[in-house]
């Protein structure tokens, strides 16, 4: 299971992560709660103004479907969610009991670890990150996110990108089709301009196939015994479909041949070998058997510059790549605890920027309001006057002003300041909606807050 973060609490506001993933359930109940394109906006639009609920960021990946909130009140915002997924998911009682709930710093270290790769099916996996960054610049266009939850995706992405930096997490192949592709890369070196001839058209061969293409392949021929599962996997890849019995030709032009036909008998065998090493004129050949039972023959590693690894090797490999990056993972760990430890302050101070704004405003209302009772009391005043009873006016009140922004800003994190901010707003009458103070606080000053990456 995945450990659980650090406890802790975020007083005045509370992040809260809902979600369930591959973690928590089998992937026939997550894929009942995965939110698609189609569907992301208007859940976006309906929870972003549901009672309890600030701000909100929506991950829905293959392993994982999380709502992410900012939530003035995590009770009610946790009613809201549930609601949503019993209308528009069909959720029961038996599948909410699924679902978990983070809040505060837990939630915080959640969703950095998430964007750090740190709790992924294959720990380490580099696409999540990219996820990560898709769903919030979706909840921007959406305008469901805000100074805080921008904050923290700022700050969660920061961090990912000095584990990727700072640790060897990423570094080494885990799976089977991966692994294939770094070996080719150790042989060839550049895998630019490489040719590729696919026998077999299952799962392993496209992925494989894939990971080539990304590194540089330039040329895919696809061979398969049914020739339209061949066309379909050709048409996929970008290549060029070829009926199984004229793979021998293509055999001398391919630098690699990724082989998993689940033929009954070997298709390569040594003699084969030579004469392809031949045709070559002694340029190598990567040749890949992830087939069970293998289609090339172990002897084809006797010939010259031919390079033969079938499934035990590759899973070998990806054994000893998957202690390595166990080992990366926990650097990667205490890195992200360190990060979380310092945002957190930040986090919870700026809790009360909202109320700061306000409180200006307000002074500044008491401030024109008294000057124009005053001058009407005095009748007409000289320009010298005027200025000194402006300057005076102005002075006493920002005297108010920065000693209260330093009462509510001391000790963050601690009762004393979320009683001091309710008493400020209950004093001074203040109303500080969920986004209503947004466009007044400066983009500069949510940098700050993400600590300025």
């Amino acid at each position: 299971m995945l450990p659980m973060p650090s406890e802790g609490t975020i007083l005045g506001g509370h992040l809260v992560v809902i979600g369930l993933s591959h973690w928590s359930v089998p992937g026939e109940v997550r894929e009942r709660f995965w939110i698609g394109e189609s569907r992301l906006f208007p859940a976006l639009a309906t929870l972003s103004g549901s009672p309890g609920i600030e701000e909100v960021v929506i991950l829905a990946t293959c392993n994982r479907t999380e709502f992410i909130l900012w939530a003035s009140d995590p009770s009610v915002a946790t009613g809201g969610v549930r609601a949503y997924l019993e209308r528009e998911h069909g959720l029961t009682q038996s599948d909410w009991e699924h679902f978990y709930r983070l809040e505060a710093a837990a939630a915080v270290e959640h969703v950095f670890r998430v964007a750090a790769r740190l709790a992924s099916m294959v720990v380490g996996e580099p696409e999540i990150t990219g996820q990560v960054k898709t769903a919030w610049a979706r909840a921007q266009q959406a305008e469901a996110t805000g100074r805080f939850l921008d904050a923290v995706f700022q700050k969660a992405l920061s961090v990912s990108k000095r584990v990727r930096n700072e640790t060897a997490i990423g570094a080494s192949a885990v799976s089977v089709p991966y692994a294939a592709v770094e070996l080719a890369r150790q042989i060839f070196g550049s895998l630019d301009q490489s040719k590729v001839l696919v026998l077999g058209a299952g799962k392993m061969s496209e992925l494989s196939a894939r990971y080539l293409l990304k590194k540089g392949a330039r040329a895919v021929w696809v061979a398969n015994r049914t020739f339209e599962n061949a066309q379909q996997l050709a048409d996929k890849l970008g290549g060029i479909a070829i009926r199984f019995e004229d793979r021998w030709q293509h055999l001398a032009e391919a630098d690699i041949v990724i082989s998993s036909t689940g033929c009954p008998h070997v298709l390569i065998g040594r003699e084969d070998a030579e004469r392809i090493h031949r045709q070559r004129h002694g340029r190598p050949v990567f040749l890949i058997d992830i087939a069970v039972p293998r289609d090339i023959d172990p002897a084809v590693r006797e010939v010259p510059g031919v390079f033969l690894y079938d499934i035990d090797d590759l899973e070998r490999v990806v054994a000893r790549n998957l202690d390595e990056r166990r080992a990366a993972a926990e650097d990667a760990a205490l890195l992200v605890t360190r990060e979380v430890r310092a945002f957190l302050p930040r986090l919870e101070a700026e809790r009360v920027v909202p109320t700061l704004v306000a409180l200006r405003r307000r002074l500044e209302e008491i401030h024109q309001k008294e000057l124009k009772r005053y001058r009407a009391e005095l009748g007409s005043l000289s320009e010298t006057e005027e200025q000194a009873i402006e300057k005076f006016a102005s002075r006493l009140l920002g005297r108010i002003a920065t000693q209260l922004a330093g009462e509510l800003k001391q000790a963050p994190g601690e009762p004393e300041q979320e009683q001091l901010t309710a008493a400020v707003r209950r004093l001074f009458g203040l109303r500080v909606g969920p986004r209503g103070e947004q466009n007044v606080v400066a983009s500069v000053q949510r940098a700050a807050l993400a600590g300025g990456d």
